[in-house]
């Protein structure tokens, strides 16, 4: 089973694995590793809260399809290894993930215990 690693961020304090099958998406990963990802939309690719770069493993994902393509254009910080965390299928390989601070703050906004912590978000 591949593993998938979050990059720490303000909730999560160190690095975070969790194996999961492959076809599973970055977002359902992050939910298991208990990550701090952003999902507005309840991951049906209608925003970009679950922005996400994939730091290794990029080429092991799934191809994007026009309708991600469309929706990550809205996203901030877009770069050539950015992906939405909705859409975005595990292969194979392990794979090293950073949520952006975007997606950091999209989880705040949805989780309103952790507000106030914005400034902790790092870039």
């Amino acid at each position: 089973m591949p593993r998938v690693r979050f990059l720490p961020t303000f909730l999560l304090p160190e690095p975070v694995d969790v194996d999961v099958p492959p076809g599973t998406s970055l977002q359902e990963a992050a939910y298991a590793a208990h990550a701090p990802i952003g999902d507005a939309c309840g991951g049906n690719c209608a925003c970009s809260t679950c922005h996400v770069h994939v730091v290794e493993g990029f080429e092991s994902l799934a191809e994007m399809d026009d309708a991600e393509d469309d929706i990550l254009g809205k996203a901030t910080d877009v770069q050539a290894i950015s992906r939405l965390g909705c859409q975005a299928l595990v292969g194979r390989a392990d794979l090293v993930i950073r949520i952006t601070p975007e997606g950091q703050l999209a989880f705040i906004n949805e989780h309103p215990e952790h507000r106030g912590r914005e400034g902790e978000i790092k870039g």
